[in-house]
């Protein structure tokens, strides 16, 4: 069965219900020319999952690098990441910030209500994803994370005072459909489409992002 996102535009890209990390993985890579990384996943243990890093409280099971020159290995070929998910089918989909995009991470309840705000005020909005931990997170322009504390100061916040962080790089974001742990998978907010494939501009953003986090405080 295939699943389209509404709009004359974004039903030129179909997504397909059931697709595996593979697919997606590659799906990224070329359709979105990101850029793309395995990273740990769960296994089964006595009853439970469990992260494969094997520790027994990690916190972000199933969804973070499982090494420490990850970064290194991303790679924007189709080829080659259809190689590396052959090798483990089950790994998380890292996309690495910094590089054709950075990320904006708030708390969920935030969240909506930026993606709110910003649809009254008619913004022109990037992908957004939702993680089982609660957190958000806006795609924009490279560059947020240098710009992010002068734009919020200028509004008259702290960067401090708010749960607002800006990814760049040598961070990254977990993709659909990552699993991450017990909780769930990661899912689209906003899903991308052809219609946002051009990101924002945090500054585009930040006025109503600021307020929803000042709001949740």
């Amino acid at each position: 069965m295939e699943e389209t996102i509404a709009g004359p535009e974004a039903a030129q890209i179909p997504k397909q219900r059931g697709e595996s990390l593979l697919e997606n993985a590659v799906r990224y890579a070329e359709e979105r020319h990101w850029d793309v990384v395995p990273g740990t996943w769960l296994e089964a243990a006595d009853g439970e999952q469990h992260c494969s890093c094997g520790d027994a409280v990690c916190a972000a099971p199933g969804a973070h690098p499982g090494r420490a020159d990850w970064a290194t290995l991303a790679t924007g070929s189709a080829t080659v990441v259809r190689r590396m998910w052959q090798r483990q089918p089950t790994a998380s989909i890292l996309l690495p910030t910094g590089r054709t995009f950075d990320a904006l991470s708030v708390p969920e309840s935030a969240g909506f209500l930026a993606l709110a705000r910003m649809e009254r005020m008619k913004l022109t909005l990037g992908p957004v994803t939702r993680t089982p931990d609660r957190r958000m997170n806006f795609f924009v322009l490279p560059g947020a994370s240098l710009k992010l504390a002068e734009l919020v100061r200028n509004l008259g916040w702290s960067l401090g005072s708010l749960d607002l962080v800006a990814l760049g790089e040598g961070a990254y974001v977990a993709a659909p459909p990552t699993r991450f742990g017990p909780q769930g998978a990661v899912q689209w907010a906003c899903r991308p489409t052809a219609a946002n494939r051009w990101l924002p501009d945090v500054e585009e953003l930040i006025s109503p992002m600021a307020y929803a986090c000042g709001r949740d405080r």
